[in-house]
């Protein structure tokens, strides 16, 4: 696999990363199988969080006998220097490892900076004194918050949204990024999943320089697709544009990535998938998502207080609750319960 710097951190790593969100909605045994071939394939960089139930003890168990030869980013939702702390030792412990090579700061509502009063910052200053980390991240979903954190100087890679659908805002942040030699990690590469045309959000990403996409990765066919597009790298010729564009006219808007922010619902809605429940019916398989369990999960949007909460906690600043009406309506009218 072709390698990449990763901005100052000096990281040499494959072009694609693994994504490690997915894993927690399979075995052990099937995410082990899944981390070593992606491993033997060429992808050498494994994203996870420490909020992502099991997925830190899943990598812990399939790659720790690997640990020197590929890289492991993850992150904490601490609010203060005691929870990182914690937090830190956690994803040691289930990561079977006493080093993170990027440990990121996990979609802060601020840019945390040394003498703010919570502490994370030091924090983080002293994990990297003890080798328990080697570089410093943030990752966010807001692009103000981005922005700070990139023109701060005091973080070493940023994730953040990219895809196909995303904003000339948000492209230049990632060529700001690469100026500043900050290591840009793009998440939602396949924008919450609403994107079904692998190539072409791979030609796209591919065309922006010196970010390092993570592909969510569930399945072994998935990752085949992906390997095979990293030995054969489609170009963005005139057939990927036109692809592009239909999905740019048809996803144009406000959408719900699915990032799952706004959870969770005190009315037991299932926002990130109720949200975007018919664009994944249409672009997917329709069989998914027509079940009577579904039905029956789609249903609960009738039963929103209209709290508010959701709305609050959209980092796109999406009017959730209307955007689940909206989406129980054509629902119903898809599955012939108009």
């Amino acid at each position: 696999m072709d390698k990449m710097r990763l901005g100052r951190t000096g990281i040499a790593t494959g072009r694609s990363g693994f994504g490690a969100i997915p894993i927690q909605r399979i075995s052990a045994g099937e995410a082990t199988a899944l981390l070593r071939k992606a491993y033997e394939g060429g992808i050498d960089f494994f994203d996870t969080a420490r909020s992502y139930t099991d997925s830190e003890e899943k990598i812990g168990l399939a790659l720790s006998e690997l640990r020197g030869r590929l890289f492991i980013a993850t992150k904490t939702p601490a609010l203060d220097g005691k929870a990182l702390r914690a937090d830190l030792e956690a994803s040691l412990r289930l990561l079977r490892t006493d080093y993170i090579d990027v440990y990121q700061l996990h979609n802060p509502a601020f840019v945390p900076r040394p003498g703010d009063g919570t502490g994370l910052y030091e924090a983080l200053e002293e994990a990297k004194r003890a080798g328990k980390i080697r570089f410093i991240g943030i990752t966010n979903h807001r692009l103000a918050v981005a922005r700070e954190a990139l023109e701060s100087g005091l973080y070493d890679t940023l994730q953040f949204p990219l895809s196909s659908l995303s904003s000339e805002e948000d492209l230049a942040l990632a060529r700001s990024a690469r100026e500043r030699d900050v290591g840009f990690i793009a998440m939602k590469a396949l924008a919450g999943g609403v994107l079904t045309n692998a190539a072409s959000a791979f030609a796209f990403l591919r065309s922006v320089e010196g970010v390092l996409p993570i592909w969510g990765i569930e399945r072994q066919d998935q990752l085949a697709e992906f390997l095979a597009l990293e030995a054969n790298p489609p170009a963005l010729d005139g057939a990927m544009r036109e692809i592009i564009e239909r999905d740019r006219a048809e996803l144009s808007g406000s959408f719900c990535r699915g990032c799952g922010y706004c959870l969770p619902c005190p009315a037991g809605i299932e926002i990130n998938m109720a949200a975007r429940m018919t664009y994944l019916m249409r672009r997917s398989r329709f069989e998914l998502y027509a079940t009577p369990e579904w039905r029956a999960k789609m249903e609960r949007i009738e039963g929103c207080t209209l709290c508010g909460g959701c709305r609050k906690k959209c980092p796109y600043g999406l009017d959730t609750p209307a955007l689940l009406r909206s989406q129980l309506a054509e629902y119903r009218r898809m599955v012939g319960r108009v």
